[in-house]
């Protein structure tokens, strides 16, 4: 492995870029900057505002990057295949890569794309909440479901206790997609209050508050992802679910329900805002070619 490998993790409001130490495994201190990001954007504005928070980080001499960013996503052709999905309709056929390799501060190595539920298990894997389990299924809690299968070391995609191609956004639950009932539109549509605009951390913190409505709305929705989960969890032979994600900042709300539906160790990331870096990191330190 190179000991230092920049990476950058891409979401539809922010994309944050650091230098990963795989010695250590951490961010090198002082080595990370985030930026606003524009999901809705065009291609032109997304790719200038990678470019800008990857130039606010010193350059490893290996020239290598590690992107993770959500799909759908051709991550080893590096090409965008966003259509529908509400944000980054701008990338649809666009080659990333290619847009990228010319403006990423020393960029004479390579360019890898990795699935943001892909890396954010193998960070934990790696160097959280997952390290000593040889298999391990992370899911990541937010606008959707993202989700990773892991097994000593390697995402699966097929197999026992694998969903379709490992996605549990595939899943069903009472006859309606799992993203129904789990996401961040499902629990605002199912809190009473939801018209009067409040987001998922204001509902958790009305039940905090001891508000009933929203301790049912957290109660029914972490129950039924821990039902829908749960034989796929047994069939894998998992050892642990790590969450993350935004809505496993609510992790006092979310625990209790998921666990009561679930046989399996149920761990909230040690690192929520790192591990998808650092899983990239690896991910790439592994890779001859970077892909």
């Amino acid at each position: 492995m190179n000991d230092v490998v920049s990476v950058m993790d891409v979401g539809g409001s922010h994309v944050t870029a650091a230098n990963v130490d795989l010695r250590s495994r951490g961010i090198v201190s002082g080595q990370l900057f985030r930026e606003s990001l524009d999901g809705d954007g065009s291609a032109d504005e997304i790719v200038a505002t990678l470019v800008r928070c990857a130039r606010r980080l010193p350059a490893p001499a290996t020239g290598r990057w590690a992107i993770a960013l959500p799909g759908p996503f051709d991550h080893e052709r590096g090409i965008g295949r966003y259509q529908g999905v509400g944000k980054f309709e701008a990338l649809r056929d666009v080659d990333l890569r290619a847009a990228l390799a010319a403006l990423l501060p020393a960029a004479a190595g390579s360019i890898s794309f990795h699935h943001d539920a892909d890396a954010f298990l193998v960070g934990e894997w790696w160097a959280g909440a997952a390290r000593g389990h040889n298999r391990a299924v992370g899911i990541t809690l937010g606008t959707g479901v993202g989700s990773s299968f892991l097994r000593d070391g390697t995402i699966l995609r097929a197999g026992p206790g694998i969903p379709p191609e490992g996605r549990v956004d595939l899943l069903r639950y009472a006859g309606l997609p799992l993203e129904e009932t789990v996401s961040r539109r499902a629990i605002r549509r199912a809190y009473a209050g939801a018209s009067s605009g409040l987001d998922v951390h204001e509902i958790a913190q009305r039940a905090r508050q001891g508000d009933r409505a929203a301790v049912d709305v957290f109660t029914r929705a972490f129950r039924a992802l821990g039902a829908v989960l749960d034989p796929y969890l047994r069939a894998s032979g998992a050892t642990v679910l790590v969450v993350g994600g935004s809505i496993a900042a609510s992790w006092d709300l979310v625990a209790g329900p998921l666990r009561t539906a679930t046989t399996v160790a149920i761990e909230p990331a040690r690192h929520l805002a790192e591990a998808p870096l650092l899983g990239a990191a690896y991910l790439m330190g592994i890779s001859p070619r970077g892909r």
